[in-house]
């Protein structure tokens, strides 16, 4: 099992993805958060495999896109022991404001 850290923003947003989905499909609700999570432990095991985003961010940051929900990306600091998980964003929301308001 690889280690990962989510921060209190990233556990919020998580929530929150989970509670806009349960409203209306609670059992959809479910997968889209296990895919979080399984995206999570797949970047603790591979800590370099998402990308930079230059055209959102100057900081070293990764985002790695769920392949099964390609509107969601998990967002973290690849060099920290346990990988430190930021963020969980949906596309259509201001990515780089809510980056701002993440150490």
């Amino acid at each position: 099992m690889s280690v990962y850290a989510l921060t209190p923003l990233a556990q919020a947003d998580i929530f929150s993805i989970w509670s806009f989905i349960a409203a209306d499909n609670e059992a959809a609700a479910d997968r889209v958060e296990q895919a979080i999570y399984n995206a999570c432990e797949f970047l603790a095991a591979n800590h370099h495999r998402g990308h930079l985003r230059p055209d959102l961010t100057n900081r070293p940051i990764r985002f790695w896109t769920l392949t099964r929900y390609p509107n969601y990306s998990v967002v973290y600091r690849p060099d920290t022991t346990p990988l430190q998980i930021i963020a969980v964003l949906h596309g259509k929301r201001n990515a780089p404001q809510r980056l701002k308001e993440r150490a």
